[in-house]
């Protein structure tokens, strides 16, 4: 006879070995070469006790390898022979691609029966991931899938641009990455040097517009800023600009002939409803020498959405600096 799958494993007839003494009990311990067996129920025994077959479940039981009769049996009682029909039908293993889904039951697969390999095994990522490949999370014990765009927005900075000027520049211009996928960005001015060392202070001015109309506004009365600083000197420094024709940065002695460094961060630049605001930190050597630190702030007076940011010096070039765009999430 042909079968869909693994045939069933049927026969294992066995004869269970000789009980020659009867001794007053209900009890029995079957065996099979003096080893314990076990039968799949009554129902699959033949039993013959004074040469009478006994009716399964009533004349006797089994529970594991003991079968007990209804009662005990008296001395001179014969259990003429045991015999076990053999085992319940057994499909055996399904075939490979024959199990479908359906025939899972639901939350049977536990994780137990999951490879310790099940991510190690798999194809690792040589970069990032796209925002649209999917994670599985575990949601209040519910599995879910989710998009790594939504994870990877995690507390920090995202480095969007660097810019390295290694000889003299008029204008550092940074016109691509600002627009409206963060609410705060932040620009790193490091170790920027200036061509005249002689007391230049650093400016910047904003980009509006986009594609060919992006321009920088260099337009006086369009900037606002005020700045508190101290030297290493214990001297301290306030200046302001009310209608300035862009946004210094630094002392007013300008920078020395060593370094200087600045944070300059800019809020909401896409918006387009106030005018936007520019805050940060700067460290620098002045012309004449001095450690100086202080903080600023500029008000853009215009409510167009900003897409760039110039850089350049009140006079001469800018020849050493790395300049880096970051947006903050």
């Amino acid at each position: 006879m042909a079968y869909i799958g693994a045939t069933p494993t049927v026969g294992n007839f066995q004869v269970c070995d000789a009980i020659s003494v009867v001794n007053g009990q209900a009890a029995y311990t079957l065996q099979v070469g003096g080893v314990n067996v076990t039968p799949e129920s009554a129902n699959h025994m033949l039993v013959s006790l004074n040469g009478i077959l006994q009716k399964p479940g009533s004349s006797f039981t089994i529970s594991g390898s003991t079968m007990t009769f209804a009662s005990n049996l008296a001395t001179g009682d014969v259990i003429d022979f045991v015999q076990i029909l053999g085992n319940v039908l057994d499909i055996g293993q399904p075939s490979d691609d024959t199990v479908k889904t359906a025939s899972i039951q639901a939350n049977a697969v536990t994780g137990a029966k999951l490879n310790t390999d099940i991510i190690s095994a798999q194809t690792a990522l040589t970069s990032a991931p796209d925002d649209t490949d999917e994670l599985l999370i575990s949601d209040a014990g519910t599995l879910k899938r989710i998009d790594f765009s939504l994870l990877k927005s995690t507390p920090g900075l995202n480095l969007i641009s660097t810019t390295n000027i290694t000889s003299g520049t008029s204008n550092v211009d940074i016109t691509s990455g600002i627009d409206s996928t963060y609410t705060k960005y932040m620009v790193s001015v490091i170790n920027l040097h200036p061509s005249d060392t002689g007391g230049e202070t650093l400016r910047f001015a904003i980009f509006t517009g986009t594609g060919g109309s992006q321009a920088v506004d260099n337009n006086s009365g369009n900037y606002r800023n005020s700045m508190i600083g101290f030297r290493n000197d214990r001297t301290s420094e306030i200046n302001h600009t009310n209608n300035g024709a862009d946004q210094f940065l630094g002392f007013s002695q300008g920078i020395g002939d060593q370094s200087f460094n600045a944070n300059i961060f800019l809020i909401n630049p896409s918006e387009t409803t106030f005018n936007k605001i520019f805050h940060g930190d700067f460290a620098q050597v002045d012309g004449s020498g001095r450690i100086a630190h202080g903080i600023f702030g500029c008000r853009y007076l215009q409510t167009s959405a900003v897409t760039g940011i110039r850089f350049s010096m009140s006079s001469g070039n800018i020849d050493n600096a790395i300049i880096k765009l970051y947006g903050l999430s």
